[in-house]
Formats: C-alpha cells, structure tokens, sequence
C-alpha cells in the first residue's frame, strides 16, 4: 500500500475484529457481507439513532458491543477495521480519526464533502499504513473489468466520447418521523448548526450543508467505473448545467449533466434525470463508449459492443442476471484479502477521491456559472 512497506498481521487470533459506524440500512448491508467471512469477528456497532443501533446489533448476530460516540468505539483497541457509512458530512473527519486510531477503513462513498477535505484524506491514508477501501464496488465487478479489457485490447478503437445516463423519478422526499431517541447534537457534527429537522435527518443527500446532492450520489459511482475502463484519474476541467430543481424543500437539483474533460483526451459526460419515468433497475443506467470501431454499451447487468461494420447487431452479448448485487460482495471481499496481505484494495483511497471530486467540480460549476478547472500539480481547484 502507498506509504508502507510494512507487513502487518491482522488480529492476533488470526481474525477481522470490525466495527460498524452507521448502521442504516447501507452499513448494515455491507457489515452482513463481512459477516460472511469465517475469519471476521463483528464487533461493534455505533449509532447515533437508537433505532438504527437497535437493528446494526440485531444485524450483527450477537455479541456486538453497542457505542452512541464513535470516538469511543476507535478507542477499543481490539478492533481492527472499521467500516464508515453515515452521511458524507462526516466522513472525512471520522475517516482521518480512525487511521489515527490505527484502523484500517472501508468508506461509503461519495468519499468527502468538498475538494478540500478530499485532498486532505488523500495525503493522510497515503502516508500511513493503513488499509482503505471506497465503496465503489464496480471496481470488484468483473463485467466491468471485461469492459476495461476490451477497451485495453483496441476493441473499440480510440475512445474520445463517453455517455452515461441514471434515469428514476423521486420528487418527494421522504415523510418520516422519529421512532426513538436522536442524539441530534452528534449527527449534525461538522455540519451546519440547525434545530432538529425530521426532514434533514431522513433526506440529507438533497441538501448542500450535508451532501453533494443524488448528482454525486450517483454520479461517483459512474465516473469511477469511467475512470477505470478508460484508464483515467483526476479530471481537468469540468463544467455542468442542471433544472432548477423540483423536489419541495431540497436545495440540490434531480437532473443535471455534468461534463468532464480529461488530459488522456476524452471526455465523459453523465447525464442523471430523478424526473423521469421509472425502469427496471437493470435498465435505468447506461455508458455507452464511443470508438471509432465499435460502441459498448454497459449497464448494470449487461454488455454490448456493436462493431462499425454492423453497428445494428452485437458481436459481444454478456448478460449476467444478479451480477451487480453480488458486487458489494467482492468488494467486501477485496478489503478483507488487502487487510489480511496488508496490500491495496481495488478502490484505494485515491480513486475515491478522483470519483468524487469529479461531482463536486460540477458542483461548483453549476454555482459559479462556469467551466472549473483542476490543477493535479497543486492539487487545487480553479475557478
């Protein structure tokens, strides 16, 4: 891993001792995949919502010691790993307290809030010798390394385009209302002070002071899938437009583009509509890769690519039927092996941050009303 050469053991006992810090509904589905492993011990479960503790305990089969701080769950010096899924206002700063802690993370994305907290996370993980992983499991999905390889093999000829679009209608946010005690004080944390807001509390993602909006939501997770089929990293320049947003009482839009230009020459641009009519899962996204010898066409369950001398019909069909929901599987499961081998999980905390920063570039765009550059020698944006 970068900035170690050390070869560290895992638990003494031979086993994963891991603790969960967010037990929704996402945490407590990647602390079930861990929970597999016959060498992983699932040790903690902190929350700051008492229903949401109650079910990560329940989850986590027994034995699992309850915390209400997360600093005091870092503390336990018989934990080894820590998986972070709250909101992303959080992230980051309990991120650089778990690699001080000596943990070793996996991280939901989006991986930070601003650029800014992202450069700082970079420069931290990669100066210890901490094992890290971003919840980008495309990364782990092996239909999307069939599609990086047949880019990487010249199948589709030079690549200087690449269209995507996530399609669903969500215009309402969630009418829910607290089933037990909040530590509203601790959730808010980093964020901006406000009273306690059932509304905030259950739809954060749809608002600036605490998340990038569903664009980042979603989009980090396409144009992390981008970046490693094209072989591509930081962005250069990045410019955005968007609708003025139709969700009542959100302040982030639901359908935006959001265009990347990158220095290997191409450019991706992603496309997210929450305003559309809803499809079967495995039919709402696609990324069509533009070559100029063949298109492929990638979703979540599918691949296609259509040569240019029969653009009509496919020389390459892969359909793999529950393919993507095995994917956070072998992501787990990358982590775990990078733990154990004290090696580099397929999303390390750069790719992370790439994916992200990437979102937030059009964040930033679509405030200012212009193009913005990234400056990958600095590390900095360029407005």
């Amino acid at each position: 891993m970068a900035g170690s050469g050390a070869a560290l053991a895992a638990a003494p006992s031979g086993r994963i001792r891991v603790g969960l810090i967010g037990s929704g509904g996402r945490g407590r589905t990647v602390m079930g995949r861990f929970g597999r492993h016959d060498d992983v011990k699932l040790t903690a479960v902190c929350d700051i919502y008492e229903p949401n503790l109650e079910a990560g305990l329940s989850a986590a089969g027994g034995g699992a010691k309850a915390y209400r701080d997360y600093k005091e769950l870092l503390d336990n010096k018989d934990i080894d790993a820590v998986i972070i899924a709250t909101p992303e206002h959080w992230h980051h700063r309990m991120l650089l307290d778990a690699i001080a802690a000596g943990k070793d993370v996996y991280i939901e994305k989006p991986l930070c809030r601003t650029p800014e907290e992202g450069v700082e996370m970079v420069k931290v993980v990669q100066a210890s010798d901490r094992v890290v992983q971003v919840g980008m499991q495309r990364r782990s999905y092996a239909l999307y390394h069939e599609a990086r390889d047949l880019r990487r093999a010249g199948k589709l000829g030079t690549v200087r385009m690449v269209r995507t679009y996530w399609l669903n209608n969500n215009l309402a946010l969630r009418d829910r209302k607290f089933e037990g005690p909040l530590d509203w004080k601790q959730w808010i944390g980093p964020g901006r002070p406000t009273a306690k807001d059932e509304k905030l509390f259950f739809n954060w993602r749809h608002f600036a002071d605490y998340a990038g909006g569903i664009v980042i939501d979603q989009g980090a997770h396409i144009f992390d899938s981008i970046h490693m089929i094209m072989d591509a990293g930081y962005p250069s320049a990045v410019n955005a437009s968007a609708c003025s947003g139709h969700i009542e009482g959100a302040d982030r839009p639901e359908s935006v583009v959001v265009t990347a230009e990158y220095p290997e020459d191409f450019l991706a641009v992603f496309t997210i509509n929450y305003a559309a009519m809803r499809y079967p899962g495995k039919n709402d996204q696609l990324n069509a890769y533009d070559g100029d010898e063949a298109r492929m066409d990638v979703g979540r369950e599918f691949l296609r690519v259509f040569p240019k001398d029969d653009p009509n019909t496919a020389s390459i069909n892969d359909d793999r039927p529950g393919g993507f929901s095995e994917a956070t599987t072998e992501h787990v499961n990358s982590f775990l092996d990078a733990v154990r081998q004290r090696g580099t999980p397929s999303a390390p905390i750069d790719v992370g941050f790439q994916s992200a920063l990437v979102l937030h570039l059009g964040n930033l765009s679509l405030k200012h009303g212009k193009r913005i550059r990234w400056d990958r020698e600095k590390m900095a944006v360029v407005i």
